[in-house]
């Protein structure tokens, strides 16, 4: 597969056409100096953002000169509670540039201040949406399907992710950048210096970008926009790139190279007097380095040499009661970056709602298949992989070269993807993807997986996307195809989805991850969630029923799940729902449920009722308290939670988890 590379990357960077590159959008459109901010007729917003000649110095503070001279950007507009109404909040925003910076600066008054939700300063923590923020958006390659998303609070926190096909976000990936923040008697003010170097872009001077900036205000329960987003989305929000506003005069650097290098040194001395033969002052050590480099602006390739995942944090714990593996994501540095373009046929992305049953459509690639191997550490000896986009194709090259583990049970391998993605009308895309692994764990010989993928989406809310795979494995003479199907219509009002898959019994991509395998599955669900306005605590209501439906390829039952969910979703961000499940569940042979509990083979009706109350951020005492009661197989099961956070001072909480179970 090395010797392949170079071909195809010359390949597609050919087929990648001016057009693609942002000729249509001429960077001068916009508004006249000093104007920066403009609305057509249609309701499109353009704005423009302003070179300055010395560097921004970011305190949170906005006392430099350019701050009085040049005029803020306003007019945010409001998701929820009312949606394309002024924001009550006002916001007024910068957007400066020099030869080495992106910045942006906002001044976001509060009418009480006192009242601002402000207790995160953790990393990535996905509490910090639910604090007083202001999040941006850039567009940079101006394809209103993907984007990369900073946002802080009034404590200066930090939170980033790459959004990809405006559904997938990789929340584990950072960049470096800074954010200074201070609070003053009116609201608070932030400040965000984002290098050139930490951004993707095409290649050339003068740009078009797209831009949208969120402003939530936690005690009020408000969102706000730059450029208008349905209330239908939600949080999510902020990933749907297509409603972003247009930003022009930006000037990248032309010139600039990302060029990154990070060495790694370990050593230890051993000392073991009772070994045979005894070992005393064994020094040992390890070298290797993991190198970041631009092709071009966009189009990024990264090699690593000796690779030592020491640095990875921990997996969140999970705890399984069904008789399928978990997914745990990948958090591995090297394998972050463009992550979202080797993601295939999977139209759900990361915004699965808390709780539900976990997806059992097949993943092409999973890249912690590489390293790892029945949960013994697999050392990498070298890799390479090229992520990135050319004009409008995706692309995701990976070849890695792994090592014998210390238990010698798994022998040195080769494994090898190719990704290629095209951009079709104005949010959709067709692709392709190829892997091979050149041993497989349980002997020799080669394992091969293809497929293409479609992901068609009309309107706002309208989709339709697909898939067809196959797989090659020796010995494995069955069914080796999967294929699905998916119908979405997730409008603030209704919703409805439709959903068909197929995983033959011998689909095994050895690269991926197949939670079952050999079933045919049948999912419609139906919502009904009105706004009232003729109660002032209550936001929204939600009527929601799902039936899942799950037999082997022969057509004998093996799953089904009924679902009768109420919600109410109160005007102070807190939020009540009860649900009822009617299940039943096929075992063909024996299931250790947990240690020591057998459930010998048969079929298994159980229901269920399970309620929970969700507490606003705004408390001091916030977070989730659930109770859950029914049969569970040929017995009976209680559960008492509560999942939370209690805020002691602004910059200092304790996380209490607890559950009961009878």
């Amino acid at each position: 597969m090395a010797t392949r590379v170079t071909p195809v990357i010359a390949l597609l960077l050919a087929m990648a056409t001016p057009a693609s590159a942002q000729s249509d959008a001429p960077a001068d459109r916009g508004p006249v100096p000093p104007a920066v901010r403009m609305q057509d007729a249609a309701g499109q917003l353009t704005v423009r953002v302003v070179r300055i000649a010395e560097p921004i110095v970011a305190d949170g503070r906005l006392d430099d000169p350019i701050y009085s001279e040049v005029p803020a950007i306003d007019g945010f507009v409001q998701q929820l509670p009312d949606e394309g109404a002024a924001a009550t909040e006002p916001t007024e925003v910068w957007i400066l540039f020099d030869d080495r910076n992106v910045y942006l600066a906002a001044r976001c008054w509060d009418s009480h201040p006192e009242r601002m939700v402000t207790n995160e300063m953790t990393r990535d923590a996905r509490n910090m949406w639910s604090n007083a923020s202001l999040a941006v958006v850039f567009d940079t390659f101006h394809d209103g399907r993907n984007g990369i998303n900073f946002l802080s609070n009034p404590l200066g926190g930090l939170f980033d992710s790459l959004v990809t096909d405006e559904r997938n976000v990789n929340i584990d990936w950072n960049t470096v950048w800074d954010a200074k923040a201070s609070v003053f008697d009116q609201g608070w003010i932030v400040e965000m210096v984002i290098p050139f170097k930490s951004l993707r872009y095409q290649p050339g001077g003068a740009q078009t970008w797209g831009i949208n900036i969120a402003r939530h205000v936690q005690w009020k329960n408000e969102t706000s926009y730059l450029s208008g987003v349905p209330a239908s989305l939600g949080r999510r929000g902020i990933l749907q790139v297509s409603s972003s506003a247009t930003l022009v005069g930006i000037e990248p650097p032309t010139t600039s190279r990302n060029l990154e290098l990070k060495p790694y040194a370990i050593s230890g001395a051993l000392t073991d007097l009772d070994s045979a033969p005894a070992t005393e002052n064994d020094v040992t050590g390890e070298v290797g380095f993991d190198l970041k480099y631009g092709l071009t602006r966009s189009l990024i390739t990264d090699f690593t040499v000796n690779t030592d995942f020491a640095q990875v944090e921990a997996d969140e714990q999970q705890i399984n009661l069904t008789r399928f593996s978990l997914f745990f994501p990948e958090k591995r540095e090297f394998f972050l970056e463009g992550q979202g373009i080797f993601a295939f046929g999977n139209p759900e992305g990361a915004a699965r709602r808390r709780n539900a049953r976990p997806s059992d459509a097949p993943v092409l690639f999973f890249s912690r298949r590489i390293g790892l191997e029945g949960g013994e550490e697999v050392p990498i000896i070298a890799g390479g992989r090229v992520a990135g986009r050319a004009g409008a194709y995706s692309i995701g090259l990976l070849n890695i070269q792994t090592g014998d583990s210390e238990s010698g049970d798994t022998l040195p391998t080769n494994f090898s993807v190719v990704r290629l993605k095209r951009d079709l009308l104005r949010r959709s895309t067709i692709g392709v993807i190829y892997t091979r692994r050149s041993l497989l764990p349980d002997g020799p010989g080669v394992n091969q997986a293809y497929g293409a993928d479609a992901n068609f989406r009309f309107y706002e809310n309208l989709s339709l996307t697909g898939y067809f795979a196959r797989t090659e494995t020796p010995d494995l003479t069955g069914g080796d195809s999967s294929y699905r199907g998916r119908f979405a219509y997730t409008g603030d009002r209704y919703g409805v989805e439709v959903d068909h898959l197929t995983v033959d019994e011998d689909f095994n991509p050895e690269i991926g991850f197949v939670r079952r395998d050999d079933f045919r599955r049948n999912f419609a669900q139906l919502r009904f969630s009105p706004r009232p306005r003729s109660v002032p605590w209550l936001r929204r209501i939600i009527h929601q029923g799902s039936f899942d439906y799950i037999t082997d390829t022969t057509g004998v039952l093996e799953t089904s799940e009924g679902k009768l969910r109420f919600e109410l979703e109160l005007e102070n961000s807190d939020k009540w729902h009860v649900e009822y499940t009617d299940s039943f569940e096929g075992l063909q042979e024996e299931f250790e449920i947990v240690d020591g509990i057998v459930l010998p083979p048969g079929g298994y009706a159980f229901r269920d009722v399970r309620t929970e109350y969700e507490i606003g951020a705004q408390r001091r005492v916030s977070g989730r308290v659930s109770l859950l009661h029914g049969s569970f197989f040929n017995g009976t099961r209680t559960e008492v939670a509560y999942q939370g956070r209690v805020v002691v001072t602004p910059r200092f909480a304790v996380e209490p988890r607890i559950a009961v179970n009878d």
